[in-house]
């Protein structure tokens, strides 16, 4: 399938989705890798966490119209090495999506509806959240919740975050698409206020934000 869509938004961000159906050697075939970046990926025993690593190359190439060198910040945040470029990046199996934007912090986060999603109520949710759940389709309303988290949690780039106290998203109910409002609250007790938008494909959930 490789490149399943690429958007921009009105914001001037751009996301861009490759659905991971190609081989380990089809992937390498395709795209051009710097080689320190290449040695990381071998790095890893699972061939599904090396084939997403070489699918986020290939998106890479893709967006990017010149070659760009990824690399990481101490808390594990990427940034493009020789380009200002603001980049957030999720896998997820499956899928594998970026967010970009010029100028402006971004966060994503992909993730498999197939999963079960219980043990967020307890580790990532607020006692507010908590009681927004619902009964029905409570394993995805569960799934955006934890998704909204991690994305506002690259947005931040922080180390040491507590998921349930220091996000808060205000409730919602679910649906195929829509936007959410989140907070996100400092050690000093800082608020900082987020509007995040999300979407439903192919029993995927993805959700991102700019700012």
């Amino acid at each position: 399938m490789g490149l399943y869509f690429r958007r921009e938004l009105e914001n001037g961000a751009e996301i861009a989705v490759w659905q991971v159906v190609e081989s380990e050697q089809e992937l390498l075939d395709i795209i051009s890798i710097p080689r320190d970046e290449l040695e990381e990926v071998f790095m890893y025993k699972s061939e599904v966490r090396r084939k997403e690593k070489l699918a986020v190359r290939a998106l890479l190439n893709t967006v990017f119209d010149d070659k760009v060198y990824l690399g990481h910040h101490d808390n594990g945040s990427p940034f493009i090495q020789n380009n200002l470029t603001h980049i957030s990046i999720s896998h997820s199996g499956k899928y594998v999506a970026i967010i970009t934007h010029p100028t402006e912090d971004v966060g994503i986060d992909i993730d498999s509806l197939e999963r079960d999603y219980s043990a967020v109520e307890k580790m990532a949710l607020s006692e507010d959240e908590i009681d927004d759940l619902g009964s029905k389709n409570r394993n995805t309303q569960l799934a955006i919740y934890w998704c909204a988290k991690e994305a506002l949690y690259k947005r931040m780039s922080q180390n040491g975050v507590d998921f349930a106290k220091q996000m808060e998203i205000d409730k919602f109910n679910p649906k195929e698409e829509g936007e959410i409002d989140a907070t996100f609250i400092d050690r000093d007790g800082q608020e900082e206020e987020f509007e995040m938008a999300y979407e439903i494909f192919d029993n995927y959930v993805m959700v991102w934000m700019v700012d």
